[in-house]
Parts: C-alpha cells; structure tokens; sequence
C-alpha cells in the first residue's frame, strides 16, 4: 500500500498525471457530467520522453558554445573557463548573477500562472517596464511615508501591469480575441508610452542616464553580498514561489485556473466561470511581471532606466518553458539564464568571445525551449478543441 501511494505522488509531481481510476469510478457512469479523457498507458513514457528533451536545453547550449569556442576563439580554452566558471570567481560575479535570476523568477512565475489557465502571456516586457515605471513614480510621491509607501508603490507597480495583462483576458474571454496578440501589441505600446515619459516628463535633468530620478535611500533594499547588486529582493523571489504554489495547489481560485487551463468545456460544465478565471489568470501573470520591474527599481537600479526590461519578458518565458510551469522548478530555470548571461558577459570582459557569438548561444536556448513548450501548449488546444465537438 505504502509503494502504491509513493507511485501515484511520485507520477504527480514529475509528470503532472492524475491518479489513474477504473472505468466504474468516472462520474459518467455514476450519471455526472461527462468525464475529461484520461491518459492513456503511453502518458508516462511521454512525460519521460519530455523531461528528458528539457534536459537536453542546457547541455545542447553548452555543446553549441564549445564548437563555437573551438571555431571562432584564439584561446577556446580560456573563453570556456570564463564562461563556465567565471559567475563563480568571486562574490562580485556570484551575486550578480543570483540578482539577475530574480526578475526572471518573478517573470516565470507570472508566465506559469497563464499556462496553468490555458493563456499565454506575451507581454512580459511592457508589463515589467510599466510596472518598474509606475513603482518608481509612486515611490517618489509617497517618500514621506517611509517603507508603507514603498509597499504601496510595489502593490501599484504590480496592479498596473496586471491590469494591462487582465485587459487581454479580458478581450479573450469577452470577444475570444488571442491573448497571444492582444497582450504582445498592449506590451509594445506601454514600452513606447514609458519611453516618452522617461524621456520626457519624468526625465532627471542632474544625470546623463536616461532615466528618472533615484528613489529615497529609504525606500531601497539592503545588498546581500556587497559590493554585487544582489539585494533582500532574493528573499521576495523565492517567498513569491512559495506563494504561489500554494495559490495553485491549495486554493479555490488556483484550483479553478488549473482546471478551466487542462479542460475549459469540462470546467464549465461543472460549474467555474471560466471567463472570470481567464482574467484572473492573466492579471495575476501581469502582476508577477510588475513585482519583478517593482524589486528591480527598489533592490538595483533605484530608479526606471530606459528600457532596461529588455530581453527579461523573454528570458522569463523561456526560464518558465523550462520548468514546465511547475513553480519551484522555476528557480533552478532561471538560474540557469542568469548564469548564462552572467557567463557570456565575463567571457566578452575576458577573452576574445563576441556579442554575436553569444547571440547565437541564447538564440538556440530560447529556440528549444520555445519548441518544446509550445508544441505542448499548442497540442493541449488541439486536444481541448477535438473534445469540444
């Protein structure tokens, strides 16, 4: 008995199956509403199959890198070991490098909360910009109330970008528009309408940065390992996965998402406003993008620099394709992106490595873990049409 309950957690938690339940058990033959179609016995090997295709992400970019290296680099040698174990050198690197897995955690956690809904979010980038803007300019107004007032600059920097997200599930559940577009087109105009204002308006006039004005010394959070950027914000990111597993696993709204996302038809008839879920769902992924612009004006940059969200939206997409939408497993996906970045960035300082090299590195990451996911995502929409008629 024990070794039957083992199984069925262990199928679960790695493979995302349901426990398997005889023919007699289905609430159709009890005179319920009809049943979502169960895996089949080949579901386990599939899952296998597809855990061992993400793990081949990383080591076909290591692969990728080294024929690189060997071809293109006088001392291939030296720009490997600079890139393998240059973010692990010093505290300077380390930190760095754990700073910069904090957006992209926030940023996979938003992404697997869409998923999880059966949505897809593509606004990552306008979401964390706005939501990196709005924090900033309420921190600004509201210095004089000390942290309250950052918490309150967080909370709205999180709201607004939830918004924009929720607008898209809005318009999908209102008039079935893709969310895809929709929130990739309102993504691309929030990054136009913050530039203007960080140009323009909100401008600070004593730096040369394009960039607003720093935030209160207050308001900032403390460095963990100095003299890096990582900051007390690696404590909100790894609180945030908590949170949100539990959202997911133990809650009523997490458990509506989660069903309205592995079968809408099945979920509606028993009862879940899918269409309310859809908004929420996205809201929730577009208030996870603006924490992650929210903590990286409050632990980093003290201020909304010019489009210094860009390549986090994808980044945190690819981080959360990576981890199969499974919260926790976010934390090693993003990781594994900041240490890359990090790698490349003192392998460039160091050896002979160049921009395009690296370019064509990340380009072949983000291109398998893309394959990967959406051929998932978009195999389970075929599915739940086929079930539909």
């Amino acid at each position: 008995m024990f070794l039957k309950r083992l199984r069925k957690k262990f199928r679960r938690l790695f493979f995302g199956l349901p426990e398997r339940r005889r023919p007699e058990d289905s609430p159709a033959s009890a005179g319920g509403p009809p049943a979502a179609r169960l895996p089949d016995t080949g579901a386990l090997r599939s899952g296998a199959a597809a855990w061992g295709g993400i793990l081949f992400v990383p080591l076909a970019a290591f692969l990728v890198l080294a024929v690189l290296a060997l071809l293109l680099s006088k001392t291939p040698g030296r720009t490997l070991g600079f890139f393998f174990f240059g973010p692990f050198r010093n505290f300077y690197n380390f930190g760095n490098m754990l700073n910069g897995a904090v957006p992209l955690n926030f940023g996979g956690l938003g992404v697997s909360i869409a998923m999880k809904g059966g949505h897809f979010n593509l606004g990552g980038e306008g979401q964390i910009y706005a939501g990196a803007f709005t924090a900033t300019v309420c921190a600004l107004a509201l210095a004089p109330l000390g942290i309250f007032g950052g918490v309150l600059a967080l909370l709205a920097g999180a709201c607004l970008a939830g918004a924009a997200a929720g607008f898209s599930g809005f318009c999908k559940a209102r008039w079935n528009a893709g969310e895809l577009i929709t929130s990739f087109l309102v993504s691309a105009a929030l990054i136009l309408t913050v530039n203007y204002l960080v140009n323009g308006p909100f401008l600070d006039p004593e730096t040369n940065l394009q960039s607003t004005r720093k935030i209160a010394a207050a308001l900032r959070l403390p460095l963990i390992l100095p003299p890096s950027n990582l900051s007390a914000a690696l404590f909100a990111a790894l609180a945030a996965v908590v949170l949100t597993q539990l959202f997911l696993e133990r809650t009523k709204p997490g458990y509506e998402i989660r069903m309205a996302g592995a079968n809408e038809t099945f979920a509606r008839y028993g009862g879940i406003n899918t269409a309310l879920n859809t908004v929420l769902a996205m809201f929730l992924s577009g208030a996870l993008y603006g924490l992650a612009g929210g903590f990286a004006v409050f632990g980093t940059y003290y201020g909304t620099v010019k489009e210094f969200s860009s390549g986090l939206g994808w980044n945190g997409l690819a981080a959360a394709l990576i981890a199969r939408f499974y919260p926790p497993a976010v934390i090693p996906s993003a990781l594994f992106f900041s240490w890359l970045g990090q790698g490349a960035r003192i392998a460039m300082q160091n050896s002979d490595m160049t921009v395009e090299a690296v370019s064509i590195v990340q380009g072949v990451v983000f291109f398998l873990v893309t394959s990967l996911g959406l051929r998932d995502f978009f195999g389970k929409k075929l599915m739940n049409r086929r079930r539909k008629k």
